[in-house]
């Protein structure tokens, strides 16, 4: 996977996508099926040594990093160990290790991350940093008690392919423009929404590097905090301390502050001060879990925050995916039908070259090799601040005035993705979470 040809289709894909956004009209929910199966994984680890277990642990750690693994599993069961890895996002089985060893593993884990390995009753967090390979890469493991064994799951934070820049998010040349806007504003609140895993984070990171100078007090409020940003304030959250969100704001605000950074709106509490925040010419800048830029707004309102008070604190929502890129070597490429373009409720794609996945050697059978995500971008302009003002709009009345105010839906931006080759229209409907079939004809 280290081949140059490779790594250079794979770092342009990451880039800004240049491409023509068209101005959607009604949303039809594709109809797609049939068509070709995922290509299956032929991942399997090998020269593991399970009579040494810290030769082993290196040697699961190396080639978790050598496939991009984002976690690793260990899982004990009834006559051996089952070892997972999470590869862009979705989780395969690499490696049957002997029951023997489980504790063992276990406890070597623990002891490198700093964590009691006597303790095996209870859930226990633990972080170390691993340096056998050039850069130093950061790992946190959360172990759990389940019945026939403790379960260890190991997060991989590797540095070297850490988003630091806003033109490494994926964003669509409408998007770019929309997000540098909103990054440029003195105050107002900017929310990041998605489920867990969608790279919020990193879109935050990306923001706060684009407007982080000399001139700037920036102040972050992390839990965990995943990676050091130079210049830039980064305060821990440590509840059992007594520094939550909440309280860690209302310090921050003392601190003479341009820009704040609010790891996640959790309670009512943190959600009525990032937007009082924002009032007091701050630019607030946090994540909220929900499915669509337009929810953002209801769940706020939702969490006690006055309408009146949203309406004049708030500048935009970002909502966003992370979707597999196509493997530049083995994807293959189809002709979209006119049924099919009609399903996605884009019939100026008819004819339009598609590709999906196949499975090499080089991306281990998966089809797919790295992500990049899918956007849509909601500003709050005269209207939708009006709209939250009455504080009785739906979610379908938000996400039509934000259409009208340039925003693309996530999908369309999908879509849009999808014919410029970057990833397959079969892997957007599955991150989307369509409830028809996700299959071509």
């Amino acid at each position: 996977m280290t081949g140059g040809s490779v790594a250079d289709q794979m770092k342009a894909a990451a880039k800004i996508v240049v491409g023509t956004v068209r101005a959607p009209g009604g949303i039809k929910p594709p109809l797609l099926r049939s068509g070709p199966d995922e290509p299956q994984a032929h991942i399997a680890l090998e020269g593991l040594n399970p009579g040494n277990c810290i030769d082993l642990f290196d040697q699961i750690l190396h080639q978790a990093i050598n496939h991009r693994a984002s976690d690793i599993h260990v899982e004990c069961r009834d006559k051996d160990v089952r070892l997972r890895f999470r590869i862009d996002g979705l989780m395969y089985q690499v490696a049957e290790l002997p029951h023997s060893v489980h504790s063992q593993l276990i406890s070597r884990i623990k002891i490198v991350a700093g964590m009691d390995i006597a303790e095996k009753r209870l859930p226990q967090d633990g972080r170390f940093t691993f340096a056998g390979l050039p850069g130093k890469v950061d790992c946190r493991v959360s172990t759990i008690p389940a019945i026939l064994g403790e379960k260890a799951v190991i997060r991989i934070l590797d540095r070297s392919q850490a988003i630091t820049a806003m033109g490494e998010l994926g964003l669509s040349q409408n998007n770019f423009l929309l997000l540098s806007g909103l990054s440029k504003r003195s105050h107002g609140l900017v929310l990041v929404t998605g489920p867990t895993g969608s790279g919020k984070t990193s879109t935050l990171y990306a923001l706060l590097n684009s407007i982080n100078t000399a001139h700037k007090n920036i102040v972050t409020l992390e839990d965990p905090v995943e990676y050091s940003l130079e210049n830039i304030n980064q305060v821990q959250i440590n509840s059992k301390a007594g520094l939550r969100f909440a309280n860690g704001l209302r310090s921050a605000l003392r601190q003479d502050p341009d820009v704040i950074m609010v790891g996640e709106v959790r309670d009512e509490e943190t959600a009525q001060l990032a937007v009082h925040a924002a009032l007091t010419g701050h630019l607030v800048l946090s994540t909220l879990h929900t499915n669509s830029a337009a929810a953002a707004v209801t769940r706020l309102l939702d969490m006690g925050c006055a309408s009146y008070l949203l309406a004049s604190a708030l500048s935009g929502i970002v909502s966003q995916r992370l979707v597999r890129l196509l493997c530049p070597l083995c994807q293959q490429s189809y002709r979209i039908s006119t049924p099919q373009a009609a399903w996605l409720g884009r019939p100026e794609l008819s004819g339009t070259v598609m590709y999906r996945s196949a499975g090499c050697s080089q991306c281990y059978g998966l089809g797919y090799m790295g992500r990049t995500a899918i956007q849509e971008i909601m500003v709050i302009d005269a209207a939708l601040k009006k709209a939250v003002y009455k504080g009785g709009s739906s979610e379908e009345e938000l996400q039509a005035l934000a259409i009208g105010n340039h925003m693309v839906p996530l999908k369309w931006d999908g879509i849009d993705k999808a014919a410029q080759g970057l990833t397959s229209l079969e892997e957007i409907l599955r991150v989307i979470n369509e409830d028809q079939e996700r299959r071509l004809p």
